[in-house]
């Protein structure tokens, strides 16, 4: 019996159905991997690649399964779009001045090699700065994209006010780009988009 993955195939790469079971072990499914593996979404991973999803979700651009290692976290019209994400806690506790974003240059990763290369730049056009505001561990919820703050730079920006610099501090962030909601979160990179043409 051949258990296939399923025909939802877009780009050569495949969104998997919670449902479908894994071969060899019973009564198990990728959905349960899923809930092992992935129900802390505020772990440093799992939360940066949820500010992914809501972004994308925001942009219309999660058509196809992410892509790991890519050398952007979205597409989106002609643009490159890089999202960063931080979230309050202990060590921040509010503190704007405490809570950073990287902004870190890199050389530019190709994921069909695997290898990095070349000189190290911002090689996006637009960037989503992505934070989750509650650090009161009882009423935490970052399924809620309404507890989400999202801040859109251009990298021409970026690179004009923090050339080399590693990281960006939200108070930082907040003093160069106005918050947004969810809501309006397509509207601002609409903005940011236009003026790159």
């Amino acid at each position: 019996m051949t258990n296939s993955i399923g025909p939802q195939a877009h780009n050569g790469r495949v969104f998997l159905d919670p449902a479908h079971s894994i071969t060899g072990l019973p009564a198990r499914t990728v959905g349960d991997f899923w809930q092992w593996a992935y129900s802390d979404v505020l772990s440093n991973r799992n939360r940066s690649i949820f500010a992914e999803y809501l972004v994308g979700v925001a942009l219309e651009s999660v058509e196809s399964p992410r892509v790991e290692w890519d050398s952007v976290d979205l597409r989106y019209r002609d643009a490159k779009i890089e999202v960063k994400s931080a979230a309050d806690g202990p060590i921040s506790n509010g503190d704007p001045a405490k809570l950073h974003f990287s902004i870190r240059k890199s050389t530019s990763m190709e994921p069909a090699e695997g290898e990095a290369g070349g000189e190290a730049a911002r090689f996006v056009d637009v960037y989503v700065f992505c934070h989750y505001l509650e650090h009161a561990e009882e009423r935490t919820d970052p399924l809620d994209a309404a507890a989400w703050d999202f801040y859109v730079v251009s990298t021409k920006t970026l690179n004009a006010k923090f050339g080399e610099a590693k990281s960006i501090a939200l108070g930082s962030l907040q003093r160069l780009a106005k918050a947004c909601k969810f809501d309006a979160l397509r509207a601002r990179v609409d903005a940011a988009v236009t003026r790159m043409d």
